[in-house]
């Protein structure tokens, strides 16, 4: 599985820029879907669960690269109610830190395609780009800019 990787190249660029033992990422209730059909295509479904420990930044600088994330990554999560894109829970340690769970659901379609007789490679689709609401703004990819501003020295 391929996103929740993305997932932490995002945060450790972010959030949690050089506190890379602050994270740990679990696959919950894994499951593959699929249907009879001509060729071999299935999709992974599972609950990303992000636990981020002793965090003591801005909840915010947090929660904004995840939500960028899942815009770009699973969108079909922004379009489809109750509109809550993930859920997450807290254990306030003290005043300055707090242990944070986050669960996002997710899916990844792969197609598998014969190279042979007996041999397959798998691929992982992307997932399609759904218009955007915003006129001018469509194709502009949040993360990307997140991750180019957090590599970017400051002076």
């Amino acid at each position: 599985m391929k996103k929740p990787e993305g997932l932490r190249r995002l945060l450790l660029a972010t959030a949690l820029k050089g506190q890379p033992e602050k994270l740990q990422l679990y696959i919950d209730r894994g499951g593959i879907t699929c249907r009879r059909g001509r060729n071999l295509a299935f999709q992974y479904g599972y609950t990303l669960n992000v636990v981020v420990e002793g965090y003591t930044g801005e909840v915010n600088a947090l929660m904004v690269p995840i939500l960028a994330w899942v815009a770009e990554q699973q969108p079909d999560l922004l379009d489809k109610p109750p509109y809550k894109p993930f859920e997450f829970e807290s254990v306030l340690l003290d005043d300055d830190s707090a242990d944070v769970s986050i669960n996002i659901e997710l899916t990844e379609n792969v197609l598998i395609d014969r190279t042979g007789k007996s041999e397959w490679s798998a691929r992982h689709l992307d997932e399609p780009v759904i218009a955007d609401a915003f006129p001018g703004v469509c194709g502009v990819s949040l993360v990307a800019g997140m991750i180019d501003e957090a590599n970017t020295p400051t002076p």
